[in-house]
């Protein structure tokens, strides 16, 4: 009887709606939970006539789901201080792979596992894109990323170094300032760059490694020349010995570095190294010269030095920056090596994707393959280290769709004992 049914159908659709809201509210401290809303839509309607003026007199059928609609607004970022967590904010998805299939995810409390793979708390591997020497390259097919936690970084020589100092006008003597840089060994050496007054703005430059860097205890002899400033204790020139007078500039013909060629000729390294051979770079980033000249009245100084080398080095930790880049440092205190990179994927519908449970959802024939990029890229969200995204449910909200649901289910099933005791007074007329 319709009238049993109809009913009956308003029962079972409330039934999922407090599903639906009762698996929200049990979802309120999950990591980037979605909430979810049950829509209804009425069943087909029978014609049991039509009135005086043709309009026909319909009955409906009672009520059916008509689909559970995901919210996949962005939850707030919850700082956790954890390495390996990743708040995802703003469109897309962390891609997974169980290593056949890939999947999406929003849930970014990610670990690392005893080979230093990142994965997600049901063993997904984290997808990315590799880095060869500290270039990402985004054009390579995605790969499980990997932290090199087990590795020892080798030792690299310095080819270039830089000092910015400031020489004292007023000054009679020599002034000698030391840049630390590393052999191919990883040793350490240490380049001297002795400056003497020369009077009317000039100064000469004489640059070696002492005599114990090499094997043969002679080492080989200094690379020297001048340099000139203008009034303003601006460098403008250089005159390496034997050579001619160059311009320190940018523009085309000018200088911005001397060769330092410190390979030995008196015999090897005294540790087996490669001989060195440095660049020094005379300009900053700007192209402003980093040696100057003026009346400090308290002598020359040197107020800091860099360069490109350095020692064998420990894992020591990794971060993730806001464009999912993942840097190491490592215990020689090179802390920005880069090793991969997360990528993130989206959807044509997200609606059409199917929820797989532990954060992970599988795309279809309805939501349309995934397209995969980097973050801040073709619309996609950014990322926050050491963060978590909290779930979109809001209690209020789901309170009032509870009460409005369990107002419901009571009304249906008010119908269904209304309509028994009508059933059962029918019968009674009939005996």
């Amino acid at each position: 009887m319709a009238s049993f049914s109809i009913p009956l159908t308003g029962l079972n659709a409330d039934s999922t709606a407090l599903n639906t809201i009762a698996n929200d509210l049990a979802n309120m401290n999950t990591t980037a939970f979605k909430a979810q809303t049950t829509n209804f839509a009425d069943l087909f309607y029978q014609e049991i006539g039509t009135t005086g003026s043709g309009d026909p007199i319909q009955v409906g059928a009672g009520t059916q789901v008509a689909n559970t609609e995901t919210d996949f607004s962005v939850g707030t970022a919850n700082t956790t201080g954890v390495s390996s967590d990743v708040a995802l904010q703003g469109n897309g998805f962390f891609v997974v792979s169980d290593g056949n299939t890939q999947y999406l995810t929003r849930a970014g409390d990610f670990q690392t596992d005893a080979n230093g793979n990142l994965v997600t708390s049901n063993g997904y591997s984290v997808m990315g894109y590799p880095a060869t020497d500290g270039v990402v390259n985004t054009s390579a097919p995605l790969t499980a990323v990997n932290i090199p936690m087990d590795q020892v970084q080798p030792p690299q020589a310095s080819t270039t170094m830089s000092m910015t100092a400031t020489l004292d006008s007023a000054s009679t003597t020599a002034y000698p300032a030391e840049v630390q840089v590393y052999d191919s060994l990883g040793g350490a050496q240490t380049v001297t760059v002795t400056y003497t007054p020369l009077g009317n703005n000039e100064w000469s430059y004489s640059a070696s490694l002492p005599s114990s860097a090499y094997s043969s205890g002679t080492a080989p002899a200094a690379i020297t020349g001048t340099m000139q400033f203008d009034s303003n204790g601006n460098l403008t020139s250089i005159t390496p010995t034997g050579g001619a007078t160059e311009t320190v500039g940018t523009a085309a013909g000018d200088v911005s570095s001397i060769d330092l060629n410190l390979s030995p000729t008196a015999g090897n390294m005294a540790d087996g190294a490669a001989g060195l051979d440095i660049t020094w770079d005379l300009l900053g980033s700007g192209g402003t010269p980093t040696i100057s000249q003026v009346d400090t009245g308290s002598g020359s100084s040197l107020s800091g030095t860099t360069q490109n080398g350095y020692t064998t080095g420990d894992y020591q930790s990794f971060s993730i920056g806001s464009d999912g880049t993942i840097t190491v440092s490592y215990s020689n205190g090179n802390d920005n090596v880069v090793v991969g990179q997360l990528a993130l994927g989206t959807v044509a519908n997200l609606q059409g994707l199917q929820e797989l449970g532990n954060g992970d959802y599988a795309t279809t024939l309805a939501s349309g393959t995934a397209s995969t990029g980097t973050s801040g890229t073709d619309g996609l969200g950014t990322m926050e280290g050491g963060a978590l995204e909290s779930s979109n449910v809001n209690i209020s909200t789901e309170f009032s769709d509870l009460i409005v649901a369990q107002r419901a289910f009571e009304a249906n099933a008010k119908s269904v004992t209304t309509f028994d005791t009508v059933t059962q007074d029918a019968i009674n007329m009939v005996h």
